[in-house]
């Protein structure tokens, strides 16, 4: 399985998956939700997060079972919405613009 980095063909191996998935559990648990509990902007918060949850848990999934290309592509999914929570300003990425894409 290959995917294109430029002009330079990268195979997606275990490792790479599992780099990935470690990244947005370390984005995961850094960003801090700003909406007040109960509002319609916490409740909105809580749905981006459940997806982000959601596209990670079945990241883990496809990695245990061998679809590394499916693995890839659920953990960059789920640090999407993590990242869009912190571009939406749900969440308070704390000026890291390594793990975030920051406004």
């Amino acid at each position: 399985m290959w995917m294109t980095e430029g002009d330079h063909p990268t195979e997606v191996t275990p490792e790479r998956v599992q780099r990935y998935l470690d990244l947005t559990a370390r984005a995961r648990a850094k960003a801090t939700p700003i909406p007040e509990e109960g509002t319609a902007a916490w409740l909105d918060l809580q749905r981006l997060m459940r997806m982000a949850d959601d596209y990670a848990s079945d990241a883990a999934h496809f990695l245990k079972t061998g679809d590394l290309v499916r693995a890839f592509g659920a953990i960059n999914y789920a640090h999407a919405w993590i990242d869009a929570g912190v571009r939406l300003r749900l969440l308070d990425g704390h000026d890291d613009d390594v793990l975030f894409t920051l406004p």
